[in-house]
């Protein structure tokens, strides 16, 4: 009886723990916490993957608190920063390297490119999943390339532009669905 049991239990952890990314059809929601050198805010991303070690997805970031920027502009630009300039929405394309270098299933690296409405961009994330459904993840991301050139904002808006383009580290919990 006792070596049922053993077996039984053995058998129930094995199948309580997921996949970090399992390939083709694989869907993961991710929200979480962003931080970076002007501000913080909420990321959430959504990650569909379409290959064995490929993935596309949306990701959306709002920046709830800004600094001050009274040092650069005596009018405080980031206290006037309006929903676009806090607001960014990317599509983003993974590859998913857990499978690759052999790391644990529950565990994966992606490094990927974003391209938003803000700059083109890339990031490195890493996720791990205590459960079939629920693990957690932290991002770096940097922008490549800003699509707006400073001549194109005023000596006060300058700083807004910047809001979507630093770098920001992520983190917070993932969900598999």
């Amino acid at each position: 009886m006792k070596y049922i049991l053993t077996a039984v239990l053995l058998f129930t952890l094995s199948t309580v723990f997921g996949q970090a990314y399992i390939g083709k059809e694989d869907l993961k929601f991710q929200v979480g916490a962003n931080f970076q050198g002007d501000g913080t805010g909420l990321v959430s991303t959504l990650d569909y993957g379409i290959g064995e070690n490929i993935s596309l997805g949306v990701k959306g970031i709002y920046l709830l608190g800004v600094e001050e920027f009274s040092e650069l502009t005596p009018q405080g630009a980031f206290e006037d920063a309006e929903f676009g300039d806090r607001f960014d929405l990317r599509v983003r394309f993974n590859a998913h390297l857990g499978n690759v270098i052999n790391l644990d299933e529950n565990f994966d690296i992606y490094p990927g490119l974003d391209l938003g409405l803000k700059n083109l961009g890339g990031h490195l994330g890493a996720r791990y999943f205590f459960t079939e459904g629920f693990g957690v993840f932290t991002e770096l991301n940097v922008p490549f390339a800003k699509y707006s050139q400073d001549k194109d904002y005023t000596i006060a808006e300058l700083p807004r532009k910047q809001l979507n383009n630093q770098f920001t580290i992520s983190f917070g919990a993932s969900f598999n669905l």
